[in-house]
């Protein structure tokens, strides 16, 4: 069954209607973005999934920050995962004490054999039991919620040989589409399910659905 991560996430009833929705992980911003959460609002939240159920894993957004920082945050907000999506290096990754997500940019001029060595890097170093992989669009001057998607063929090719959580424009309509064509371990969406810049717990529940129903 393929994860679902709804990710930016901002107050307690949104992670508890996702969570009760079905969603597997539920992601929290704590960099800089019009989504960005405090440190105490995201140990609010983390304390509301932990103890709701079903238990989602609570997942903190982090872009470029000193490794102890995510360490004391994570630690602080009780997360499962820590979800890495700057230019973090596999070396800055063994710093971090949770498990990882690491955000992987695809722009038009990668190969998916230029991604699968750099994911095969990670594994060198990172078990695969505390690492997953995030294909997400690449646009110059932002770290995710583009909103748009990049090209599902290389997609494809790279989740056929690690499991791989898909990013970048998807919506209720297109991620069926998404999954049956890629066939990602998992799927993750933030700007999909919003309405006017904010979440929309009808269309968090109608993604959950159609990827539920694939």
């Amino acid at each position: 069954m393929t994860k679902v991560k709804i990710c930016g996430l901002t107050d307690v009833k949104q992670v508890v209607a996702a969570a009760e929705a079905g969603a597997d992980y539920l992601g929290l911003v704590l960099a800089s973005s019009r989504r960005q959460v405090s440190p105490s609002k995201a140990a609010e939240i983390s304390r509301a999934v932990h103890r709701s159920k079903p238990c989602a894993s609570v997942v903190g957004v982090f872009v470029n920050s000193p490794a102890p920082d995510v360490n004391y945050i994570a630690e602080l907000c009780n997360l499962d995962w820590v979800q890495l999506s700057g230019s973090e290096t596999w070396k800055y990754c063994l710093e971090i004490k949770r498990p990882i997500i690491k955000a992987i940019r695809i722009s038009e001029v990668h190969s998916s054999q230029e991604i699968i060595e750099y994911i095969k890097k990670g594994y060198r170093s990172i078990s695969k039991e505390s690492l997953i992989s995030l294909l997400d669009t690449q646009i110059e001057g932002t770290y995710g919620g583009t909103g748009q998607t990049f090209n599902w063929c290389l997609g494809k090719e790279v989740a056929a040989v690690y499991p791989v959580i898909v990013a970048g424009g998807l919506t209720p309509e297109n991620v069926g589409k998404l999954i049956n064509k890629v066939h990602p371990w998992g799927v993750d969406v933030s700007s999909g399910v919003e309405t006017s810049g904010e979440k929309d717990l009808l269309k968090i529940q109608e993604f959950i659905s159609r990827v539920k129903l694939d």
